[in-house]
């Protein structure tokens, strides 16, 4: 191979490069007794932390990258495993507000290997660790040539003879060689890895650039702030005077600087009045016509009072069919729009609703959120199918006429937060509304569930509103706790499902 007609690009792996990556890794670990990365682990990790998965390529091939994590060190600690570090293989242990950058796996396709191609890698890591202003960076590596000596030295021993130049290793020379020290040798780090007997040397590299006190240049949040409205029913005399009503409470959740407004479901069902003459399935659909105008609004005043709208749900009708939808309007001037997916019998029989489609978790700047509409939290499936999007918040709004049909709301709610390990927060509407039929009387508290474990409250709530009130619930959720959750909780939902036996997709 001449040197000329070389063409080498560093540059972030991308999702179209799995097969390329995929052939690399197979010859590259042709000796390892463990599988090669799968795709949805590849997708993972682009998702959560883009800029950490850097690929080289050579004219054009992929021929082997270094996958990385952000993790906050001291929740580890130096007595971890492989397995501990990336979460169980969900990287859940990313932070963006973490201060070490882990190396989780470099390699080289073994045809282009004396290249140096994994320097250029290491330099490439070195200065994402300056830029990001991470202290250090961190890995567990193996000493594959261990094995040839294990029955004359210890681990110890062997390092220092690698150190002193006495013996080679392909791995731990190469990483001294990049100014990386030892920092420690773990047992059982990595199982199976028979040429390291089951070792691994802990390696750092420090930052000497990183300033510990630094102002905050990742976008995403660890405590993020809930504002719940819970609505009180009135009559309205058009639309400008519901939007109106609306704004006044933006601007309330705004002043506290909440990252989130959540509205009830149906919070416009007010407008119906002006159509009371009408049955029921007609009048609803007359206040359909305001959906485009609604969303617009509130896409406005979530950039105005700087804060993510969730709107509740309003009715829409699309291709003849009435459905139940929301939107989520974010601060940055977008928005998307979820659905109602189980229709209750009442919805059916006296509106005429249909059930939606769209399943789907949503990126904020606090991270991934899902919006599941009342009747919709009495269905595990969804909202797990959500919390393996990555969801760490679900939003519930809610509209319950009597105190048994919120008692159904509340308790699956809860249920959710300790299964899914994450927070949920329910907003329902309150007061009579006499002039709208089958929307007579409403019942609701507004709450924000969490985990029951050591970090959370021991009942599982945060906050919860005054029953039967209009109020606003303010509520502080902290993510960084989920992440412990799912490492060190009493008990761990997600890692302990026996997906050996079964399995849920999403079709």
């Amino acid at each position: 191979m001449q040197e000329e007609s070389t063409h080498i690009e560093i540059r972030n792996l991308t999702a179209g490069d799995y097969e390329n990556l995929k052939s690399s890794m197979l010859e590259a670990y042709s000796n390892w007794p463990g599988d090669s990365w799968r795709q949805e682990h590849i997708h993972r990790l682009l998702e959560i932390f883009p800029r950490g998965q850097i690929a080289v390529a050579v004219n054009g091939k992929v021929v082997g990258c270094a996958l990385s994590l952000i993790i906050k060190y001291d929740i580890f600690g130096e007595d971890h495993t492989y397995k501990e570090i990336t979460g169980g293989y969900t990287f859940d242990t990313h932070s963006p507000y973490g201060d070490v950058l882990y190396g989780i796996d470099v390699f080289i396709t073994p045809e282009y290997r004396g290249m140096k191609l994994a320097r250029r890698l290491y330099d490439a890591r070195k200065e994402l660790c300056e830029d990001l202003n991470l202290r250090a960076i961190v890995f567990g590596g193996r000493i594959p040539n261990f094995y040839k000596q294990s029955n004359s030295m210890t681990p110890k021993e062997y390092i220092q003879k690698v150190r002193q130049k006495e013996l080679y290793d392909p791995v731990l020379t190469f990483q001294m060689a990049n100014d990386f020290h030892v920092k420690k040798v773990l047992k059982g780090y990595s199982p199976g890895d028979e040429e390291s007997k089951d070792y691994a040397v802990l390696l750092q590299w420090d930052n000497i650039y990183y300033e510990k006190y630094r102002k905050e240049i990742l976008s995403n949040k660890s405590t993020v702030r809930l504002g719940l409205i819970q609505w009180q029913m009135r009559l309205y005399k058009d639309l400008d005077d519901f939007i109106q009503q609306a704004e006044y409470f933006i601007d309330a959740v705004s002043s506290y600087k909440c990252d989130f407004a959540l509205l009830p479901e149906f919070f416009n069902a007010p407008l119906m009045a002006a159509h009371n003459d009408l049955p029921p399935e007609k009048a609803i659909r007359e206040i359909a016509r305001y959906t485009d105008e609604i969303r617009s609004r509130f896409s406005e005043l979530s950039i105005s009072y700087n804060v993510n709208i969730i709107t509740g749900s309003v009715p829409c009708i699309e291709n003849e069919k009435l459905l139940n939808v929301g939107f989520l309007c974010r601060r940055n001037g977008t928005y998307e729009r979820y659905e109602k997916i189980h229709i209750s019998p009442s919805e059916l029989k006296y509106w005429g609703f249909s059930g939606g489609n769209l399943i789907k978790s949503f990126d904020t700047d606090c991270g991934k959120i899902g919006v599941l509409i009342c009747y919709d939290i009495q269905f595990p499936e969804q909202s797990r199918l959500l919390a393996e999007e990555g969801a760490k918040i679900l939003f519930v709004p809610f509209l319950t006429d009597t105190q048994n049909a919120y008692s159904r709301v509340r308790h699956c709610a809860q249920a959710r937060a300790i299964e899914n390990e994450c927070f949920v927060a329910i907003a329902g509407s309150v007061g009579n509304l006499p002039k709208v039929e089958n929307m007579d009387i409403q019942f609701a508290q507004s709450v924000v569930f969490t985990p029951c474990d050591f970090a959370f409250p021991s009942n599982g709530i945060t906050a919860e509103a005054t029953p039967n009130t209009e109020m606003v619930l303010i509520v502080d959720v902290d993510l960084d706790l989920l992440k412990e959750l799912h490492s060190y909780g009493s008990v761990r939902n997600l890692k302990d499902r026996r997906l050996d036996l079964y399995d849920l997709r999403l079709k």
